[in-house]
Formats: C-alpha cells, sequence, structure tokens
C-alpha cells in the first residue's frame, strides 16, 4: 500500500466488498463517504443537544429556606432601623414558604422515579450516539488512510458542509 496521496479512480473502502474500479464508482464512493460525514457532524450537534438538555437545571422543588439575616442592613441610616421594614418581611418570607398542606410527599416519589427513569434514557440514548459517532469517526480515518485524494476531498467537503448545516442548530440548541 502506498504511503502518498494518488488520485487513482481504483480503491479499495474498508471492505473486501466495497472495490471501487472506474470514476463513476469512485464519484458514488465520493458521494457516500461525503454523505456519511455530515451524518457524523449532525450527530455531534445531536449528542451536544442532549448533554445540554440533561444538565438543564429544572425548578427546585422548594422555596429556599428564610435567612432571618437576608434583607437587612447593619448601617445607623433611618430606613434600615424601621421595625415596620422587618415585619413586612417577615410576612413575605412567611408567605411564601410551603406550608404542611402544600407539601405532598407522594408526588415527589413518582417525580423523582420518573425523572432518574428519564435520565437514565438519556444517557443510555447519548451512549448508543457515542459508539456510532465514535464507529463513524474510525471508519472516515480509515478511508482517509486509503490515501486517495477523492476520498480525502469527499470528507473534507462532508465535514465542512455538515458543519455548516449543523451549526445553526449547535446555536438553537443552547
Amino acid at each position: 500500500m502506498s504511503m502518498h496521496f494518488e488520485a487513482s479512480s481504483s480503491v479499495t473502502l474498508l471492505f473486501d466488498f466495497w472495490d471501487v474500479h472506474g470514476p463513476a464508482g469512485m464519484v458514488l464512493s465520493v458521494f457516500v463517504v461525503l454523505l456519511l460525514t455530515v451524518f457524523y457532524e449532525l450527530l455531534k450537534v445531536w449528542k451536544v443537544g442532549l448533554s445540554q438538555r440533561s444538565e438543564a437545571p429544572g425548578p427546585p422543588p422548594f422555596p429556599a429556606p428564610y435567612s432571618p439575616t437576608e434583607g437587612r442592613c447593619f448601617s445607623p441610616q433611618p430606613a434600615c432601623l424601621s421595625p415596620q421594614l422587618e415585619s413586612h418581611e417577615s410576612i413575605t418570607a412567611l408567605a411564601s414558604s410551603p406550608s404542611e398542606s402544600t407539601l405532598n410527599p407522594a408526588d415527589g416519589t413518582n417525580t423523582a422515579t420518573s425523572s432518574s427513569l428519564n435520565s437514565w434514557l438519556q444517557h443510555g440514548l447519548q451512549t448508543i450516539l457515542h459508539i456510532v459517532q465514535v464507529t463513524l469517526g474510525y471508519m472516515l480515518m480509515l478511508c482517509v488512510m486509503t490515501y486517495n485524494v477523492w476520498i480525502f476531498l469527499g470528507v473534507i467537503v462532508g465535514s465542512v458542509l455538515g458543519y455548516f448545516l449543523a451549526f445553526p442548530l449547535l446555536i438553537k440548541v443552547e
């Protein structure tokens, strides 16, 4: 096998049955490699989108506890010494805190179980996408290692085209 680029129309890609002889077979093979590279770039964006969706912070299950020093100032200004301000803050804090009647532990258990199942499914999907992405990446690398100029250009153009198509999707995901 030669260790330099050549521009022939005869090459064996990946498997014995993918043996290319002639310009028509080379054009078809370059097109297939180009499409595989575009798919590889789209997989990368999809995987990033899934990981960002799974890391998105959800609302906290309960409001933050009230801190007695929160909202108080410790300067001798007249506004800070007003007892009305302190009582108003206390009433607001009590109104926003959950009471025993609003807390339902059964609802939290179902939410935690479905959330845990959903995270496992997302993690499984991310793992499958990673396996496909790595396999496809190595296959494209082996295509380039045939040192055929046309296959190499197909991978490069497919990568550029795939990134051009996938980049707007990546911006929408963020």
